[in-house]
């Protein structure tokens, strides 16, 4: 039978576990851990194998708040300090006692730490560093941590947290400032870009120190595209081209107080890079808006990660959707695939949609939607094509565009090579030749092919927008932009 304090901490968890699920956390490891002698724990660096929930909690990982008590008001916010929902808080020994349990019971391999905003962001931040500092040195946990870091809180304590934790994160959270003082008025962009590029800074330090490249590894095949926005060329047009509503000012380093080098010594600053969540539907910016703001975010902070996170009407207010109003869900898996197609196929925000065209086709995913607009440059002939071109083709992913690449040294390639590599020819046909042959004849017409592939999409496009229960991402997932 459970005594009065595990029912109280049972109490905590069911409420702070659910109050979490609303923070996107497509968390893996990036690093590289093994476990030791007198250490509980590891972390491996092909990343955390996802587990779920009914609720579509992710329970490989503990994902809970520190608390959901909250001094601002975030309009969107179910937490946010006039709604009336019940309050409570983990002390850092409680935290840290369930963390090691669930982890001992094999339930979980790491933790996901987020928190409301207690009193102050100094406070709060305190408290997590706490149960972090706990973890690592009473507890010995060597497993891995991803953090929310709190804008606002001093520098000694993010610089702490981004020692103890592998990966953090400070949410954006709305991509303009008008949305951001309409609807979270204690909360401005530059108490929040401010310490993410504190965070950036120290990460590319870290990196140079350890004889790696400054920026976050990615995708190989990135190598060979020269229009990839993390190419250097690239990289030197951030500054003219960066949105006016996303200026920083005032930044400097972080550094690490002589009080806390012997307990995060050798420990290297958030290996695992910094991550941040945009909220779409409460607010009217367009998708346009969006991944305009998405690829700055990955060039000038190189995060390793920009969520999109469908926002569910939960509270009443004039300047939300009402509850009821359905959560765009298909529009945000459009705006995961763009993502996609800026980390990994080397598109630009610009060239998948403009001030003219500001939002995605819902039945159709952006790469198809570039490449119907696009037509005059197919078809493309497979044993011929660049592999930045071949990235481009609908139905063709970064490993089979390289397959393709190798293969056509040792000889042609047909179609048969092709559905062999991975190529999905049920899109890719329509803008393909090999040897100069079509597997059908296709005539190059935009309505005909935009008819037969809306076909193709529309069981997953009903599915994806009429989904009843919230999934947790999974890092491996290309969300289908092949």
């Amino acid at each position: 039978m459970q005594n009065r304090g595990e029912e109280e901490l049972y109490k905590k968890l069911h409420i702070l576990a659910d109050a979490a699920k609303y923070d996107v956390a497509c968390t893996s490891s990036g690093v590289s851990r093994r476990g030791q002698k007198g250490f509980l724990g590891n972390s491996c660096a092909s990343g955390i194998c996802h587990s779920f929930a009914s609720d579509g909690r992710c329970i490989s990982l503990l994902k809970v708040l520190q608390t959901n008590h909250c001094i601002y008001d975030c309009k969107y916010c179910l937490n946010r300090t006039s709604n009336d929902v019940e309050r409570t808080s983990f002390t850092p020994e409680e935290l840290c006692s369930l963390t090691i349990e669930f982890y001992k019971r094999n339930y979980i391999e790491g933790l996901f730490l987020s928190s409301g905003v207690d009193r102050s962001p100094a406070y709060t931040m305190e408290q997590m560093c706490r149960s972090l500092r706990l973890l690592r040195s009473r507890y010995h946990f060597r497993g891995y941590i991803h953090v929310k870091a709190v804008p606002g809180a001093p520098e000694e304590l993010l610089t702490e947290a981004g020692y103890l934790a592998d990966r953090m994160s400070i949410n954006l959270e709305l991509p303009t400032a008008e949305g951001m003082k309409r609807l979270a008025p204690n909360k401005n962009h530059t108490a929040i870009l401010r310490p993410m590029g504190m965070v950036a800074r120290t990460i590319a330090a870290h990196r140079l120190a350890l004889g790696k490249d400054e920026r976050m590894e990615r995708s190989r095949g990135n190598l060979y595209l020269e229009n990839s926005i993390f190419s250097s060329e690239q990289q030197k047009k951030v500054s003219v081209q960066t949105p006016a509503l996303l200026q920083e000012s005032g930044t400097k380093e972080l550094y690490l107080p002589a009080d806390l080098k012997k307990s995060t010594e050798g420990r290297s600053f958030a290996a695992a890079g910094q991550s941040t969540q945009m909220i779409i539907g409460a607010t009217d910016e367009t998708d346009y808006h969006l991944l305009k703001t998405t690829q700055y975010l990955y060039q000038k902070y190189d995060l390793k990660r920009v969520f999109f996170s469908a926002y569910v009407p939960l509270n009443e207010d004039t300047q939300l959707p009402q509850p009821g109003t359905p959560v765009p869900l298909l529009r945000e898996h459009r705006l995961y695939q763009a993502d996609w197609l800026l980390r990994y196929y080397g598109f630009q925000a610009d060239e998948l949609l403009s001030a003219d065209q500001p939002n995605f086709h819902e039945q159709l995913d952006p790469k198809c939607d570039w490449a119907l607009r696009h037509l005059g440059q197919f078809p493309v002939e497979v044993n011929q094509a660049s592999y930045d071109m071949l990235l481009r083709i609908p139905g063709i992913g970064p490993k089979s565009a390289m397959r393709i690449v190798y293969a056509r040294k040792n000889g042609r390639v047909d179609f048969d090579h092709l559905k062999r590599m991975g190529v999905l020819l049920k899109r890719a046909h329509y803008f393909i030749t090999c040897q100069g042959r079509m597997l059908y004849p296709v005539k190059l017409e935009e309505k005909s092919i935009f008819r037969q592939m809306t076909d193709l999409n529309r069981k997953d496009n009903w599915q994806i927008s009429r989904q009843q229960s919230f999934y947790q991402l999974s890092l491996f997932d290309d969300f289908g932009v092949r």
